[in-house]
């Protein structure tokens, strides 16, 4: 059998997608929500399958790193990042069954007003249409992406990792079978079952059948969906999350917001990159932090030459210590366990510093004083700008927003957690009783258009 070449088979997919958007637009929201549970409870019936496909996958990219002759830490760490637990499994269903309990932000009327002339306006939000999303990430992305459009009436065209496909085309089918059985229609979700890196490239260039497009990995892909994509990019998490240490600060507090922010979950978007420290507090706090993040959490710190020179003279033999920060660092979003210290003289310093390494994902100040607290809120052009609390919160569902696909770090249409309503657009419904644009291009009354008739003959 011949194989339909690549662009042909994203085409296709496609056209099938937008085949999709009306009658998601108009999914009722009981369908939604059944959906959503029963997809929930299906994945748990599925547990020993699922298993059994991931255990498929991370054989298999063993045994091709192996032929790489790739060390076996390194292989070890790769096997690991692709398997799954029953607690993985879980997870996935939990979130389906929150995403249920959502509202739906579909047909909410966001505004409504009106006019002199007695004209009723209102706001209402509606889907975005077809929503491609390329995932570098495991299975919880695809479940959440699915699960978001679903509730946001969106139709969701899929692309995992290569490395993941017989366990998210495991999960799909099941994911189907229930969405279908509780009332969706068959086509809601489109995934791409071809392996082939040109198929996340055809998808990017979809331009008229995407509405948006979400991608979900690291710096590569991101820049890769800039330069191809034509429709938005919604969760671009590229910025750097930074934490600046105001001179009026609670140290102890500090030391755990940093941390939190930092080894919590390293390779988040929203861990934190920069730690900015003002030098007049920088002897009693700095020694005691890098020190525990070095030995205790195993973290890599880059310094400035202040910051060396600070720590080195209390370096101990035998030690790990820290690391001079290249240039290229302060603009580096690690994703890993790497922090850049900085040694700043003011709030002006840091504020400059934080503006000039852009884009700003997440920034946090830690201060008692208020006033360099606001400052530091209205200077900021971050999408989350944090007082004395962990970059790491800055999550759709740390803020009490729900369910989110990522973080947008752009300005066009959504900034921050990206969740159900950043899915949806909005379109005016207008009631009228007659009303006209004036000045109106024929006469006002029957009887008057009548007579101009008879005078013009």
């Amino acid at each position: 059998m011949v194989e339909v070449p690549v662009k042909m088979y994203m085409q296709n997919l496609a056209k099938k997608a937008r085949e999709m958007v009306k009658p998601m637009a108009l999914l009722a929201t009981s369908i939604k929500d059944k959906a959503l549970r029963a997809m929930a409870d299906r994945l748990v019936e599925g547990e020993d399958a699922i298993l059994a496909a991931n255990k498929q996958d991370s054989e298999a990219v063993g045994k091709s790193l192996m032929e790489t002759r790739t060390t076996r830490d390194l292989i070890r760490e790769a096997v690991e990042r692709l398997r799954l637990t029953p607690d993985s499994i879980k997870e996935m269903a939990d979130g389906l069954r929150r995403v249920a309990d959502l509202p739906d932000p579909v047909g909410e009327v966001t505004r409504m007003w009106q006019r002199p002339n007695g004209m009723e306006v209102s706001r209402v939000r509606v889907p975005l249409g077809v929503i491609g999303i390329v995932s570098e990430l495991g299975p919880k992305v695809m479940t959440d992406s699915m699960a978001l459009c679903l509730k946001s009436g969106n139709v969701c065209l899929f692309r995992g990792a290569p490395e993941w496909i017989r366990t998210h085309t495991t999960i799909v089918t099941m994911l189907r079978e229930a969405a279908e059985g509780a009332g969706v229609p068959a086509g809601a979700t489109v995934f791409v079952e071809r392996p082939e890196k040109e198929g996340a490239l055809e998808l990017m260039r979809l331009h008229t059948q995407l509405d948006a497009f979400i991608p979900c990995g690291g710096p590569g892909l991101r820049k890769t969906a800039l330069d191809q994509v034509r429709v938005p990019v919604l969760c671009h998490d590229g910025g750097i999350g930074s934490v600046y240490v105001d001179q009026a600060a609670d140290l102890p507090l500090a030391q755990n917001i940093v941390i939190n922010a930092k080894v919590q979950q390293a390779f988040e978007s929203n861990s934190v990159d920069t730690l900015l420290v003002q030098q007049a507090i920088a002897r009693p706090l700095l020694p005691a932090l890098i020190r525990r993040l070095i030995e205790e959490f195993k973290v890599e710190v880059l310094g400035c030459p202040k910051t060396l020179a600070l720590i080195g003279s209390q370096a101990m033999t035998g030690h790990k210590t820290v690391e001079p920060a290249a240039a290229a660092d302060w603009s580096r979003q690690f994703l890993s366990k790497i922090l850049a210290v900085k040694m700043v003289v003011d709030m002006d310093e840091a504020l400059a510093h934080i503006a000039s390494y852009g884009p700003a994902h997440t920034s946090t100040i830690v201060t008692r004083d208020y006033a360099n607290a606001m400052r530091f809120a209205r200077e900021v052009d971050a999408a989350a700008v944090l007082i004395n609390a962990s970059t790491r919160l800055h999550d759709g569902e740390e803020f009490g927003l729900g369910a989110q696909i990522g973080i947008a770090t752009g300005r066009v249409h959504a900034r921050g957690p990206v969740g159900l309503e950043e899915l949806t657009c909005q379109k005016y419904v207008v009631f009228g009783t007659g009303q006209l644009r004036h000045p109106h291009p024929v006469p006002v009354t029957y009887e008057d258009a009548i007579m101009l008739k008879k005078g013009m003959g």
